[in-house]
């Protein structure tokens, strides 16, 4: 088993268990120098994609999952690195436990653009699901959007 820290819909252990029923949660913690994002708007059918990009002032609330390698290809598929519009990268974890290494999806194109207001409530309720703090999911709420008048 690998450690895999998801930061977007993935953080909802429902969502997660549908996707990787052989790998679970297991701890939740902050990805330290990271920034949450969006970017790569011409890739998405709704708006720009979530993404994380290295910011010294910043940190991302993350879900780590115990990934079994008989999961790892649905994973990549599910966030479209065997397309390469995500690459995988390691990263440093800060848990209640300690640190723990694991590997997460950076989008592979520029920083921008807006993502649609169902976008961001899917990724803030997934946030609640994993029981991020209530200042982190109102944050995500409160994020600027896309218009849905496309």
């Amino acid at each position: 088993m690998t450690s895999y820290a998801a930061y977007g819909t993935n953080l909802d252990p429902a969502r997660m268990g549908e996707r990787c029923p052989h790998s679970p949660l297991q701890t939740t913690g902050w990805l330290t120098g990271w920034r949450l994002t969006f970017g790569g708007e011409e890739h998405g059918w709704d708006g720009s994609l979530a993404t994380i990009v290295q910011d010294p002032l910043e940190q991302v609330f993350v879900a780590v999952y115990d990934v079994s390698p008989l999961d790892e290809p649905n994973l990549d598929r599910w966030e479209s690195a065997d397309s390469g519009l995500y690459r995988r990268t390691k990263v440093r974890i800060a848990t209640m436990g300690g640190e723990v290494v694991a590997w997460t999806y950076v989008l592979d194109a520029y920083e921008g653009g807006l993502p649609s207001a169902s976008y961001l409530g899917v990724l803030s309720n997934a946030a609640e699901a994993a029981d991020a703090p209530a200042d982190y999911v109102n944050a995500l709420r409160r994020r600027a959007c896309r218009s849905t008048g496309l």
